[in-house]
């Protein structure tokens, strides 16, 4: 389970690698990595065949970002995200954000195993500084039904 101190820590972490930007530019992960980048964060796209993504150099790995980041942001599907949290913590990772949908037992169960702090099962726009309108009343309906973390 998500914790509210999960969360935060995360969202503390300012310099971040995003798993998740296509090269079409039309994806949530680039919608998010674009909407964070708006917020001052400095983000790292990881794609295996990309050099540039968003206007930002790309890396095909991990091990290949130029300097050491606080977090990763996955926005993969979960077949996808075991493999991904192996390579995280291979580069020393420590906090992990597994976008909405894109967790899966596996990648959580490793994190726990391998003292990785996980935020899954949660978007990270309804949480990241400033909001957007849309993600205000999403996040108070959340907040009104208890599913916010505590």
């Amino acid at each position: 389970m998500t914790t509210r101190k999960a969360v935060d820590d995360f969202l503390a972490q300012r310099s971040l690698a995003v798993v998740g930007v296509s090269r079409s530019g039309k994806k949530f992960g680039n919608m998010v990595y674009r909407e964070l980048k708006g917020k001052g964060y400095t983000l790292f796209p990881i794609h295996p065949e990309a050099q540039t993504l968003e206007g930002d150099t790309s890396y095909p790995s991990l091990g290949a970002l130029p300097e050491k980041v606080g977090g990763l942001l996955i926005v993969v599907p979960p077949t996808e995200t075991t493999a991904v949290v192996q390579d995280a913590a291979s580069a020393g990772i420590k906090y992990i954000w597994m976008q909405q949908g894109a967790e899966s037992e596996e990648a959580i169960a490793f994190c726990d195993a391998n003292g990785i702090s996980a935020v899954h099962g949660e978007c990270i726009l309804m949480f990241a500084q400033p909001m957007k309108f849309l993600h205000k009343p999403h996040r108070w309906v959340w907040k009104l039904l208890g599913k916010l973390p505590n």
